[in-house]
């Protein structure tokens, strides 16, 4: 296995529709990374319901702090949609997760409209990716100016959840971002 200081840089973006898949194809990229004793960073996005309905997002840093990212019941501002997002407790969980990477693989889900309201987190995301290191980050398929310009950027590699493709995608992602991942090799 190479050291990850020896991998090329690699910045992958996992786009889809709301409800596509994405949150579970990066867990299970997390997952595959973690098995084959890659370190990585960052932290998911998950929807929180109530019976049928969703009411609230939380966010889970990789080292398994919990905040309410947005709910039904929260004022805002900012709002997306019914949901009033908390910018501080996302900051206070998204920043730290993200900050630093050092050889850690980072995996951010998501760069949606609750999570770009924050503009330190805007930054920092743009920091990231003029930085030599390997992510990948989930992303909406709606057009935003920020997103836009990610996908557009030429070190930049966009990967759509599809569902013909979506069961693969772990794999292929955790491949591009980790090569070899700690497999055998060939027999000598």
């Amino acid at each position: 296995m190479m050291a990850a200081g020896d991998q090329a840089a690699t910045k992958l973006l996992i786009e889809g529709r709301p409800g596509s898949g994405k949150t579970t194809a990066a867990g299970r990229v997390v997952e595959l990374l973690r098995g084959a004793g890659v370190p990585v960073g960052g932290f998911l996005t998950r929807e929180l319901r109530k019976g049928r309905g969703r009411v609230a997002f939380e966010i889970e840093t990789l080292d398994g702090e919990r905040a309410i990212l947005a709910h039904v019941e929260l004022d805002g501002p900012p709002r997306v949609g019914k949901y009033g997002v908390d910018l501080h407790a996302f900051e206070e969980l998204a920043l730290p997760a993200i900050s630093d990477p050092g050889e850690r693989v980072l995996v951010i889900d998501e760069l949606g409209r609750m999570e770009l309201a924050s503009e330190r987190f805007r930054d920092r995301v743009s920091d990231l990716f003029d930085r030599d290191l390997r992510l990948a980050a989930t992303v909406h398929a709606h057009r935003h100016p920020f997103t836009d310009r990610l996908k557009r950027r030429a070190d930049v590699e966009l990967l759509r959840v599809t569902k013909r493709g979506r069961d693969s995608l772990p794999e292929e992602v955790a491949d591009r971002l980790a090569p070899g991942r700690g497999r055998p090799g060939p027999s000598r």
